[in-house]
């Protein structure tokens, strides 16, 4: 269940928008250059994004930042950059309370689709995305923000996937509040092994191998027009599920 205690809202002012920033060095272990400054909290909130904040009393928790951008032909749509929580408050279902309120605030502005990249190696991040959410994947960005300071990196190439969230699919619709819709046949599959993030702090060239071989997969998969519709996991990995869409 939800913790009555914990607080989503939008932030507004300048205090909130300055308290992100330790919430971004705790989660993403980011320093001062990579974290995105205040200011730009307050610039996607002056041009139609949407900035989220998770509080435990006065204590921000997580934060989520949005920037409106728009697609060819002018579609408007939003691009979700940062989501995280606190290590100490994961698995309350506090990130999924942020992602549910940034899709009623997108509904109500006449968005239909959110966007936001992540870690094809960040099995939990997956697993969330697709199973939780029921967003689907066509794009794959290599080395997508270059080497970044964050922990989590690795300093690996920040290879990313594109999330496409269509918030009032029925795919959406149906994965947030049951039943799912049944999945196309799966034609291809994806593998990460479960111990990705151990050998990314303990065999970083292992990590490598690994990452490179998930990248000529995803390239070559979504050449062939796939799209990442379900993600399992096995006892030994986490598993893309491609099918046509």
């Amino acid at each position: 269940m939800d913790d009555p205690a914990i607080e989503i809202r939008v932030l507004t002012g300048h205090a909130d928008f300055h308290a992100t920033v330790e919430v971004q060095k705790q989660v993403w272990g980011f320093s001062e250059t990579d974290c995105v400054a205040p200011r730009l909290c307050a610039v996607a909130e002056e041009i139609g994004g949407l900035v989220l904040g998770a509080f435990l009393g006065e204590q921000m928790i997580g934060f989520s930042l949005t920037f409106p951008g728009a697609k060819d032909g002018g579609r408007p749509y939003w691009h979700s950059h940062m989501t995280g929580v606190l290590p100490e408050y994961q698995n309350r279902r506090i990130g999924r309370r942020m992602k549910l309120l940034q899709r009623q605030q997108a509904v109500r502005a006449g968005i239909d689709l959110i966007e936001w990249t992540f870690d094809p190696l960040e099995i939990r991040n997956a697993y969330f995305n697709i199973e939780r959410l029921g967003v689907i994947v066509r794009h794959f960005l290599p080395n997508q923000y270059g080497i970044t300071s964050s922990r989590l990196h690795g300093g690996l190439p920040t290879d990313r996937l594109v999330a496409e969230w269509h918030v009032t699919s029925e795919r959406v619709e149906r994965t947030i509040g049951g039943p799912p819709l049944e999945s196309p046949a799966i034609e291809a599959t994806i593998e990460i092994p479960l111990e990705i993030a151990e050998l990314r702090e303990t065999e970083v060239e292992k990590a490598r191998e690994i990452q490179t071989r998930v990248r000529e997969e995803f390239q070559q998969h979504l050449a062939e027009e796939l799209t990442v519709l379900g993600y399992q996991a096995s006892s030994t990995a986490g598993i893309y599920q491609l099918a046509k869409l």
